[in-house]
């Protein structure tokens, strides 16, 4: 057996070698965190493009679907249910069926309760006019005969045993006439010193030649149906008649002098009912100097209790103002203290002070524009998320839509039994879906968008009287938005106080069903003539003016 002898022990070299692998250790952890934050850096920029992308995709999502796209934003709830993860779907589901749940325990509780009452078993048939034209208009007989009597078989005399009868829409073209006011003079042969005449009748345009009735075609053409002036202008040269637009412009801004005291009635009288809904809209005015327009602001002020059955009528009152300031809306409500459905625009958040002088207002917010901003990340990313954002949204429709024309007692207890369980889900939903994704992604604004607002949005599960969203003055700004498209801005701050003032009375007069041509004529040669008092004023407001004309024509039928 071979014993070797240990090599000798050497602490320097052994020293140098443990520096030399501490260093090369210390070499490698450094290229390892170098590495690292390389890593990390990449990441970031990686995640901050995926966002940026993102929102990329969601602007131009929304600029194709503004020029290119539809309006509408119905989605199938079978397309959103593709897009939905199992694990997902069982919220939803589970929501449905606490929904369709309470609506049994609710049926079954009518039938215990004696109630009679059935739901229809199918949906009713749109209406739709096949073949039968309307019974007020009038009836023009054209007897188209043979011309010749005699038999053609026996040349005996026929005799008439029918007839066949066929309706045509047809249509007289409008006339333009010359109005002629004749005043004859009377003298007397015995004194030969005095003479009679009656009096001059007031006339719309001083010095004008355009009568009330010609007045309100030119304003409810432009107004109501956002016809230009220059077509105007073309129409009636193509019937031989040399009118500028500028002098039709004049005699809009003289119809809306007479017209103005109504349009503040119209205004104070929206604003006296405890509830309304209120929106804005840009609308561009000339600027002289600049070489461009400036933008303004159309603030519309609406009011419709029909779903409900509440006091106040369909109307729409729209008040011109040079900028979008929270002072308008201060001025605009002044004293108001009732509830104002808006969006979710900072200016209104002065009416609820607590310093306000009468009192703070309520607001309440719309769930339309909250779905609208996961309706636009989900058509620009087909995020899962967002599509069942907008299905736990539509469950709260579902809701609303069976509820309409019922008393507000009825909706409130129907919202606390059915809806309140939904909101608060979508509440806790919500809040964790923002805890998992970036904070800088559409779908992170439009969570926070609506958590913002929480409290606004969910004030009409406590009161009946509030609507879910306020479409109401959404649908009331479609006029201005064609007007602007149309004749394009306003020529300048009395241009758009003209706009506002013939807007406001033409557009509640559609709202409440009568034809505003019509009713403005009426209404001016009234105004005109100094029949209608300022202290019955009221009289002249759409609806009352409906109901004077409807007890006018009961009585000449009685």
């Amino acid at each position: 057996m071979v014993i070797r002898d240990e090599p000798p022990f050497d602490s320097r070299l052994l020293q140098q070698k443990f520096a030399q692998a501490t260093r090369l250790i210390e070499k490698r952890d450094a290229e390892i965190a170098a590495l690292s934050k390389e890593r990390d850096e990449a990441v970031a920029g990686r995640d901050a493009a995926r966002e940026e992308n993102e929102k990329l995709l969601l602007i131009l999502s929304q600029y194709k679907r503004a020029i290119f796209g539809r309006r509408s934003e119905k989605i199938d709830p079978a397309q959103l249910q593709l897009l939905l993860s199992q694990s997902e779907q069982p919220d939803i589901e589970a929501a449905n069926e606490n929904d369709a749940e309470n609506t049994e325990a609710s049926e079954n509780t009518e039938a215990s309760g004696g109630d009679k009452r059935s739901a229809p078993a199918t949906a009713s048939r749109p209406h739709r006019n096949r073949g039968r034209l309307p019974a007020h208009l009038p009836r023009i007989d054209v007897v188209i005969d043979v011309k010749d009597k005699a038999c053609p078989c026996c040349g005996g005399v026929l005799h008439k045993i029918g007839e066949a009868r066929k309706e045509m829409f047809d249509i007289v073209p409008i006339q333009f006439r010359v109005k002629r006011i004749i005043r004859p003079r009377y003298g007397c042969r015995a004194c030969e010193s005095s003479v009679v005449q009656a009096p001059a009748p007031s006339s719309p345009v001083d010095g004008g030649m355009a009568s009330e009735a010609l007045l309100a075609y030119v304003a409810t053409m432009k107004y109501a149906y956002h016809v230009p002036l220059y077509r105007m202008e073309q129409m009636l040269a193509g019937q031989g008649i040399a009118l500028d637009r500028s002098t039709l412009a004049l005699w809009m801004g003289r119809v809306a002098w007479w017209l103005k005291p109504l349009h503040e009635l119209l205004l104070d009288t929206v604003l006296s009912y405890p509830k309304v809904f209120a929106d804005e809209t840009p609308v561009p005015m000339l600027d002289p100097g600049r070489g461009r327009t400036k933008t303004c602001q159309f603030w519309a002020v609406a009011t419709d209790d029909r779903p409900w059955g509440g006091p106040a009528p369909p109307a729409v009152v729209y008040v011109f103002a040079e900028d979008r300031s929270g002072r308008q809306a201060r001025d605009i409500f002044e004293g108001y203290t009732g509830v104002v459905q808006v969006d979710g625009y900072a200016g209104y958040n002065g009416l609820v002070a607590p310093g306000r002088v009468g009192g703070p207002a309520t607001l309440a917010f719309c769930f339309a524009h909250v779905r609208r901003k996961f309706y636009d990340v989900h058509v620009a990313t087909k995020s899962p998320i967002a599509a069942q954002a907008l299905l736990r949204i539509a469950a709260l429709y579902e809701i609303e839509e069976r509820i309409r024309s019922k008393s507000a007692e009825e909706r409130r207890a129907v919202r606390q039994a059915k809806t309140k369980p939904l909101i608060d889900a979508l509440k806790i939903w919500l809040d964790a879906r923002l805890a998992e994704i970036s904070a800088k992604s559409g779908l992170a604004k439009a969570i926070r968008y609506a958590l913002v607002h929480w409290a606004g949005l969910t004030r009409f599960v406590d009161d009946g009287r509030i609507e879910i969203d306020s479409n109401v003055v959404e649908r009331s700004m479609r006029p201005i938005g064609l007007g602007r498209k149309n004749h394009l801005f306003a020529g300048s701050p009395r241009g758009g106080e003209t706009w506002s003032i013939l807007s406001s009375l033409l557009n509640t007069a559609k709202l409440t069903q009568i034809d505003p041509q019509e009713y403005l004529t009426d209404i001016l040669e009234r105004i005109v003539a100094g029949s209608a008092k300022i202290n019955r004023l009221h009289e002249l407001l759409p609806w009352a003016w409906k109901s004077g004309r409807k007890a006018a024509e009961l009585k000449t039928a009685a």
